[in-house]
């Protein structure tokens, strides 16, 4: 054991490689700060002019030293790595930050539930809310789920249980589905809304946001089938039973946390899309609780509208519906986090027999 310990790479590490390799992280970091600095420079000038060839020659040469060819492609892969996956990170934060310091100026009670029947653009923020568009929002996005979420359950189960021809072309239909940009789903909804004289309201914009959810739902769940073991469908078959019931009695439960995420991602995918719903629904300052029917306000169009004012508390309008709608998508995808997770089963010490 002690043998193969010494093997591992990670306990060949001197503190004489540990100095060096403290060597090459930081001189590049401090050659592009004094850049920075002493030049007058922009950040992400110095970031990418100055320190990000300094770090790649002196990643280079320090893997070249170390294990000649092979050293210099994982020192290069590694750097890359670390490099790129924490800048995703910064930029990550950095957005989550601003949402949340400026959303909280504006953010109250009164905000959640209030809406925009007296409020102007120079209104104070005491007046008014998003309470019409969470509400608006909510009726658009189950509109949409009510008719994504069966119909992709139900691509999913003919993927997996039938052995049809047509499979690839489904398949094919649903990964194309899968890419379409948003605003495109919006453009052919509009289209159809200027041919067959339909008035905007939740409805159409629901029509726009169907074929975003479907995709999602039906690729999802057909996963969550495929990892259903072939072993319980065959004792259910063996026991005679038929095969729908094996399917509904035995395949569909074991698969429903796999379900419950496909539905969950779905809503996480729509709820924040904007660019269909600017197409296809008209904004309205007041609640209206009948999607088919007059303009509706949601909170991707409220954000819009509200953020491209010159004034302060239009802004910290539009600022506090995007942190609403942040936590609602949080809350999303923490839930299919959640209930995808696998339970770890815990077994329990074998106890030895006395003799």
């Amino acid at each position: 054991m002690s043998n193969l310990t010494s093997r591992q790479p990670w306990a060949q590490s001197s503190a004489t490689f540990k100095l060096q390799l403290a060597i090459v992280s930081t001189i590049p970091s401090v050659i592009g700060l004094l850049f920075v600095i002493l030049g007058n420079l922009d950040f992400s000038i110095g970031l990418i002019g100055v320190f990000l060839p300094i770090q790649v020659l002196t990643v280079a040469a320090f893997g070249w030293r170390k294990a000649k060819r092979r050293g210099l492609s994982d020192a290069l892969l590694i750097f890359f790595t670390i490099f790129f996956s924490t800048l995703v990170l910064v930029l990550l934060l950095s957005v989550l930050g601003s949402v949340i310091f400026e959303g909280f100026k504006a953010l109250s009670p009164h905000f959640l539930y209030e809406n925009n029947r007296y409020v102007g653009t120079t209104t104070s923020l005491e007046y008014g809310g998003v309470g019409h568009a969470i509400l608006g929002t909510l009726l658009i996005v189950l509109l949409t789920t009510i008719a994504a979420v069966p119909l992709g359950i139900a691509m999913a189960v003919y993927l997996t249980q039938s052995q049809s021809k047509m499979r690839g072309v489904v398949r094919t239909v649903t990964q194309s589905l899968a890419g379409l940009p948003s605003v495109v789903a919006g453009l052919f909804v509009l289209a159809i809304m200027q041919f067959t004289h339909i008035e905007r309201s939740g409805f159409t914009g629901a029509l726009a946001l169907f074929p975003l959810m479907l995709p999602t739902v039906a690729r999802v769940a057909e996963e969550s089938l495929r990892l259903v073991p072939s072993d319980l469908r065959m004792a259910a078959l063996a026991l005679g039973a038929p095969n729908y019931k094996a399917f509904f009695q035995v395949i569909l439960p074991a698969a429903k946390s796999g379900i419950i995420t496909a539905l969950l991602l779905g809503l996480a995918r729509v709820v924040g899309e904007t660019a269909p719903l600017i197409l296809t629904i008209n904004m309205n300052n007041t609640t209206n609780l009948n999607p088919f029917n007059g303009p509706i306000a949601s909170l991707p169009t409220y954000v819009y509208s509200f953020l491209g004012s010159n004034y302060s508390s239009s802004q910290q309008r539009a600022w506090g519906a995007a942190l609403v709608l942040l936590i609602v998508v949080g809350i999303l995808f923490g839930s299919a986090r959640i209930l995808s997770r696998k339970k770890s089963l815990k077994t329990k010490p074998v106890k030895k027999a006395k003799k």
